[in-house]
């Protein structure tokens, strides 16, 4: 979905899976990493926060993976400076919240639900349906 939106708006990015993200704290591996293009080509494995457009966290099921993915992560990525945030949630049914930095702080701009297509403007347009994302076990 996110590389299909890449390339219909002709942006130079690519997304990424569990990439190393350099921090000024550290280092973080984001779920999803869409980075620049031309920082992929030069190491598709280690990424300055400069190079990076979007993280996307899906949230872990364990207590500790969820306080990790909703409140440790999030003041650290917003230190860095990347712009946008997303957060899948899985329970109690799929949800993606969608940040964006400003001020320094990650600011809520859209919750996309489970059933319903929302259109995500930023960094580039995708339309996304949280249910369609995750596979449900039977």
């Amino acid at each position: 979905m996110l590389d299909a939106a890449i390339a219909s708006a002709e942006a130079p990015a690519e997304v990424l899976g569990a990439v190393n993200v350099i921090l000024p704290d550290g280092l973080f591996i984001p779920d999803i990493a869409v980075v620049d293009a031309a920082a992929a080509d030069q190491d598709p494995v280690n990424f300055d926060a400069e190079a990076v457009l979007l993280v996307a966290e899906i949230v872990s099921p364990s207590s500790s993976g969820r306080c990790t993915d909703r409140l440790l992560k999030p003041p650290y990525y917003a230190e860095a400076g990347i712009e946008h945030l997303w957060r899948l949630e899985l329970e109690p049914t799929p949800a993606l919240i969608v940040c964006e930095l400003e001020n320094g702080r990650y600011v809520e701009r859209a919750v996309a639900e489970a059933g319903r297509t929302t259109l995500i403007e930023k960094p580039f347009p995708v339309e996304v349906d949280p249910g369609a994302l995750v596979r449900r076990r039977r």
